[in-house]
């Protein structure tokens, strides 16, 4: 959004201010009407949108990917699954050598070491997407810990914003952390390859992120909320989503509200070539043409 807004202004000398401060403080402060738009990772359900008198629609998609600091191992070499993951962070697995892992990874030395996990310590949507995979790929882990912005991770260290925790895995030796794609590659972190619905195990880039999202169905959920975690396809990244914004259908100041959609509409038609540059995916031009109708609601 930075980046889109940077362009729309020099190309139409109207500013734009966006701060990423994590998907609870952007619906926090849309609801208080703070801002002409709100940004979240995760999508509010129906009868929230409804009661907040809230309109919510995609911008682009992006996929979520386990980012690693274990000495020697290079970016998409390591082999997790999801279940692994789940027990990664529920701290039932506790050493890099776990017999688990060592079988998915004969051919890398994994070291005799404590995993460090590292999460997100405030509301976040990114957490919200990471536990809704974790939650559909392992019973034990949507049991004892379900899906949701926030929740009572039993192991590891928290870190504020993707910022954060790409920062505390940079400086933590053996660590792990879930991070928007985007933020790890530009803090260039290594990263491991999750093993999909198919069974396969595909690098997290535009492609991935889009077979995931090839079979959705935008209008299943109000508000277009839908997961696109763990579906079929072989090259299906398995942890993708969707990120949303929300505005209200009867703004304060409309004026504002009006200026952000025009916004959006600009990216929509300008904004596909730097959306793919920070490694997130346009949505699909029949997507974009549906959150456009979304709009006469405003």
């Amino acid at each position: 959004y930075a980046k889109w807004a940077e362009a729309y202004k020099k190309e139409t000398g109207i500013g734009l201010n966006y701060q990423s401060i994590g998907s609870g403080g952007g619906i926090r402060q849309i609801k208080a009407k703070t801002v002409a738009f709100g940004a979240t990772d995760a999508p509010l359900k129906g009868d929230d949108l409804q009661k907040s008198g809230l309109i919510q629609f995609p911008t682009v998609m992006g996929g979520v990917v386990p980012a690693i600091n274990i000495a020697g191992v290079e970016a998409a070499k390591l082999k997790l699954t999801g279940p692994i993951l789940a027990e990664i962070y529920l701290g039932t697995i506790k050493k890099w050598n776990d017999p688990k892992i060592t079988a998915l990874n004969p051919d890398i030395r994994l070291p005799d070491a404590n995993i460090n996990p590292v999460y997100r310590s405030d509301g976040s949507g990114t957490t919200f997407v990471f536990t809704d995979y974790l939650s559909k790929v392992s019973a034990d882990f949507r049991t004892k810990l379900g899906t949701n912005t926030s929740v009572q991770w039993p192991v590891g260290i928290g870190g504020k914003g993707n910022e954060g925790v790409s920062a505390s895995v940079k400086q933590v030796a053996n660590s792990i952390g879930y991070v928007e794609y985007a933020y790890a590659k530009q803090n260039k972190l290594s990263y491991a390859l999750i093993q999909n619905a198919d069974g396969q195990f595909p690098v997290p880039d535009d492609v991935s992120f889009q077979a995931a999202a090839a079979n959705a169905n935008w209008s299943e959920q109000p508000g277009f909320g839908i997961s696109l975690n763990n579906q079929k396809g072989a090259q299906a990244w398995p942890i993708t989503a969707a990120t949303f914004l929300l505005v209200h259908a009867k703004p304060d100041k409309p004026e504002q509200v009006q200026a952000a959609l025009k916004f959006v509409d600009w990216a929509f038609q300008k904004g596909d070539a730097m959306a793919l540059e920070l490694e997130y995916v346009p949505l699909p031009a029949a997507v974009k043409d549906q959150v456009r109708a979304s709009w006469k609601g405003v």
